[in-house]
């Protein structure tokens, strides 16, 4: 009955086999072609162009070139090892941490430039402010200057122009009285002179 069992059994396992490995053929076929149709990722290209190190023959030269036969053989050579192993990892750290310092250092020299780049930009920015506000000054006080003497050569303008008004009225007025008492020496008589009218035309005469 095993064998019969066997025997019915291997037909579906074979078709089994068989869709398996098509179906692995399948996804090998597909990969294959999304690969070649679709441009490679930035992590594909990595994988791809990235140069690995050499293999280390640190790792297990304790028993490849001469495999010990004793066991405290065996313990002594791990021991020297993990010693060995030890030191590198320490002078490797060390010289990690020397080259993160460097990097810390070259960031910070970076980063005071910038700063000091900022700050120079921000007191010439403030210079040049100041300068305008200066110049802006120097303008308003030089506009306003002009604005005081023109007010001041109108001022004397107006004043000197009162002042001929003034002078022509005086002189108008004076001429009017001249006249006025040159026409009343013509009206008035010698003989009438004494009379009592003369004072007041007289005093007419010098209104």
């Amino acid at each position: 009955s095993v064998a019969l069992y066997t025997r019915s059994q291997a037909p579906m396992a074979i078709c089994g086999t068989l869709r398996r490995t098509s179906s692995q053929v399948s996804r090998n076929l597909l990969r294959n072609f999304s690969s070649t149709s679709n441009p490679p990722s930035h992590r594909n290209n990595h994988q791809h162009t990235h140069e690995f190190l050499q293999p280390n023959d640190f790792v297990g030269s304790w028993w490849h070139s001469d495999p010990p036969k004793d066991p405290k053989d065996a313990q002594r050579r791990l021991a020297l090892l993990r010693r060995d192993y030890a030191k590198q990892v320490k002078l490797i750290r060390k010289e990690y941490i020397h080259e993160v310092e460097l990097m810390r250092l070259e960031q910070q020299r970076k980063d005071d430039a910038h700063r000091e780049a900022l700050r120079l930009a921000i007191e010439e920015k403030k210079k040049l402010k100041a300068e305008a506000a200066k110049l802006r000054a120097q303008e308003r006080k030089a506009a306003l200057e002009e604005f005081r003497q023109t007010l001041l050569k109108e001022r004397t303008e107006k004043l000197e122009n009162w002042r001929m008004k003034e002078k022509t009225k005086v002189e108008k007025k004076k001429e009017k009285n001249k006249l006025l008492r040159h026409k009343s020496s013509l009206w008035i008589d010698e003989p009438e002179l004494a009379g009592p009218s003369y004072p007041l035309l007289l005093y007419a005469g010098f209104d």
